[in-house]
């Protein structure tokens, strides 16, 4: 979704943490939550399309999409605006 918007992601520019809980849900351990927090570098320019396109990606990341029913997920994008 960034490239589309001509947003680049190299490694030293975009990365993300993520963490999660493991809980005993009726004697099965279970994935209950992921937190994602997005930490992408832009030029000033292309931050508040960043801003917009990180606040949708949930909607559109398959891999979220398939668990959504069954793990909480929580994202957050932390942006960092470059001169340029």
């Amino acid at each position: 979704m960034l490239a589309r918007k001509g947003i680049h992601t190299p490694d030293d520019r975009y990365w993300a943490d993520v963490e999660g809980d493991i809980e005993n849900v009726n004697n099965v351990l279970k994935i209950t939550q992921i937190r994602v927090k997005y930490h992408l570098k832009v030029p000033r320019v292309k931050a508040d399309e960043a801003r917009e396109t990180l606040s949708a990606y949930l909607a559109f990341c398959p891999a979220a999409q398939s668990v959504m029913d069954c793990i909480q997920i929580q994202d957050e994008a932390v942006i960092e605006e470059l001169a340029g």
